[in-house]
């Protein structure tokens, strides 16, 4: 019973609740539950979950007031559930330290998916410290950063500098949207402008050198109007 990954679920529909911890329990999960925002700050203090599904449409404050009080201590995977599917909302979440968003209704594989990867991810962090500690893998796609050597299944792929940035950061946060802001922020440092152009373009000429098909791809997925996903696919 102790082995069990920990999820506080912060929902204040008991049904969803309900239904969300029957399907998480299992699966294997120890459920943590929480009905309003300030018990779900309480929670996460003392329990300490290994991962967070937060609703954004609490009775006692707004969710994203909750998401930025548990980033202010802790960087616990959270994964935002909500009936607000807008591109500004998922942008504010996703700025504001959520490791992923799923707009109600969803299915529970959907869920399930997403925790898996939001935990994965956090297991990747922790080992590497932050950095690019070892190569990374997903699909066919290898990337060795000791030799700055990308390859598709064994072909070499050729990068430019920003490109390869790019393709750098979306690995480091695999299956997690990064938004436009964020990906030119880190590749490109502070822009006067907020115009996404220069990396439209540089995402196009990456799926070109990566896909097998640029118009359908599988290595790295577009959240329309929201940024940009590499998928974990092994």
């Amino acid at each position: 019973m102790n082995n069990k990954t920990s999820v506080l679920l912060v929902d204040d529909e008991k049904a969803i609740r309900n239904f969300m911890s029957a399907s998480l329990s299992t699966e294997g999960y120890r459920i943590i539950q929480a009905d309003c925002g300030n018990e779900a700050i309480s929670l996460a203090g003392s329990y300490n979950p290994e991962l967070i599904i937060l609703d954004l449409g609490l009775p006692d404050m707004d969710g994203l007031e909750v998401l930025k009080k548990i980033r202010e201590t802790s960087s616990v995977p959270i994964v935002i559930v909500s009936a607000r599917g807008c591109e500004d909302e998922k942008v504010k979440a996703l700025d504001l330290g959520a490791d992923d968003y799923v707009t109600k209704p969803f299915g529970t594989q959907e869920l399930l998916a997403r925790i898996r990867t939001a935990l994965r991810h956090s297991n990747r962090i922790m080992t590497k410290e932050m950095g690019y500690a070892e190569n990374f893998k997903t699909g066919g796609l290898e990337i060795d950063f000791e030799k700055r050597v990308v390859t598709v299944d064994g072909k070499v792929v050729h990068l430019t500098i920003m490109e390869y940035k790019i393709l750098g950061l979306l690995s480091r946060y695999v299956g997690k949207v990064l938004t436009y802001e964020f990906i030119l922020n880190e590749v490109w440092g502070t822009l006067e402008t907020k115009n996404n152009q220069i990396l439209r373009v540089n995402m196009a000429n990456i799926r070109r050198k990566l896909e097998k098909n640029p118009a359908e791809p599988k290595y790295i997925l577009t959240d329309v109007g929201v940024g940009y996903r590499m998928m974990d696919l092994d």
